[in-house]
């Protein structure tokens, strides 16, 4: 709502602007890909999965045929029974993963829902703390002259375009997330079919390492929010005795570093994962 004070309007849009980005983080995070927009985007997703599972099965034969040449010395090793039996349990449970592989990683991805879940229980939110302007802010500026405003036009409009970018590249970074989800997940059968040949398994390993590490990311995350709504739980304070202009550039500066403590933690959240998982 407006307070017909632009100075005033300006931070409450900036705030807002934070404030509905944070709570879309959180719904973000915890929802499913599969309801995502409507679940349109994991249809399409589903449909190119399973037309890619056709090449994956083609691939699956490549790599195991490979793998048969690179692994045994001569035929005659392939005839005694168990190297054949080891052989056959190999290409049986690499057919396996590429025909449900979509189910493998949708159980994994549960799994890391259930840890989200589990540490929003623990911590004991909801949803996140909202950054509110001071009401000892909103008076001063409003005791404000035209004059005296002046320079709070300065600040708050390089504060409000701090709070509106952090609050844009936050954002950017949770729904990179969701669609290297849905990348993993289309292009999934070709990496897995790697696993038919014992030289190259070692693909199919990286791909699921690194699809793990992406929905773990959404656990760093929540625990960024988590830290960050205790963290900023008390505001900024205010030294009432100071000038407009003073007041509101030290409660600015403070909330935009604030900001800067999770828009990084965010940002980090794959490489602090890859780091956990040695990739």
């Amino acid at each position: 709502m407006s307070s017909g004070n632009w100075v005033i309007d300006n931070l409450n849009n900036a705030l807002e602007t934070w404030n509905q980005k944070l709570a879309e983080i959180w719904q973000l995070v915890t929802q499913s890909p599969t309801e995502f927009k409507g679940g349109g985007i994991w249809n399409v997703i589903v449909d190119i999965h399973g037309a890619l599972q056709a090449i994956g099965l083609a691939l699956l034969v490549l790599f195991f045929v490979i793998g048969v040449v690179k692994t045994c010395g001569s035929f005659a090793e392939v005839k005694r029974p168990e190297h054949a039996l080891k052989l056959f349990i190999r290409f049986a449970l690499a057919k396996g993963v590429v025909t449900y592989g979509l189910e493998l990683m949708m159980a994994l991805l549960n799994i890391v829902q259930g840890i989200i879940s589990t540490i929003m229980s623990s911590a004991g939110f909801g949803t996140t703390t909202e950054a509110v302007l001071p009401d000892a802010i909103v008076q001063a500026i409003e005791n404000c002259s035209f004059w005296e405003s002046i320079p709070l036009w300065a600040v708050t409009l390089i504060g409000g375009l701090f709070i509106t970018v952090l609050s844009f590249i936050m954002i950017m970074s949770v729904y990179g997330r969701f669609f290297k989800i849905y990348l993993y997940t289309a292009i999934a059968p070709v990496p897995l079919a790697s696993f038919a040949g014992e030289p190259s398994q070692s693909i199919g390993k990286s791909f699921l390492k690194g699809y793990a590490a992406v929905c773990l990311e959404g656990a760093i995350i929540i625990l960024a929010c988590v830290i960050f709504s205790v963290f900023a739980s008390s505001p900024p304070v205010v030294d009432t005795s100071a000038s407009a202009v003073t007041m509101v550039w030290v409660y600015v500066g403070e909330l935009i570093f604030n900001m800067l403590v999770l828009v990084g933690a965010i940002k980090m959240a794959d490489r602090v994962v890859r780091e956990m998982m040695g990739l």
